[in-house]
C-alpha cells in the first residue's frame, strides 16, 4: 500500500465555516448621542489628533510618543 508524500494529508475535508470579524476598538473610543459625536479618551498633546492616550489606573500615556500625565494625588 503506498503513502501520500507532500500536500493534504486527507484529515481535513471541505471548507472552513465563516467566522464574524470582531468590530473594531476604535469605534469604542467615540460616542454618538443624537447628532453629534462625543469622544471618550483625550488626545495626545505632543503628537495632535487622531492618536488617543491610553487610560491605565494612574495615568495617561502615549504609546506612539512616550507622553505621560499623572493621574491622582501627589504625597
Amino acid at each position: 500500500m503506498a503513502t501520500k508524500k507532500g500536500g493534504a494529508k486527507g484529515d481535513k475535508k471541505g471548507k472552513k465555516p465563516h467566522k464574524n470579524k470582531p468590530t473594531s476598538v476604535k469605534y469604542k473610543h467615540y460616542k454618538i448621542e443624537g447628532d453629534k459625536v462625543n469622544k471618550l479618551r483625550k488626545f495626545c498633546p505632543r503628537c495632535g489628533a487622531g492618536t488617543f492616550l491610553a487610560d491605565h489606573k494612574t495615568r495617561l500615556y502615549c504609546g506612539k510618543c512616550r507622553y505621560t500625565e499623572f493621574i491622582g494625588e501627589k504625597k
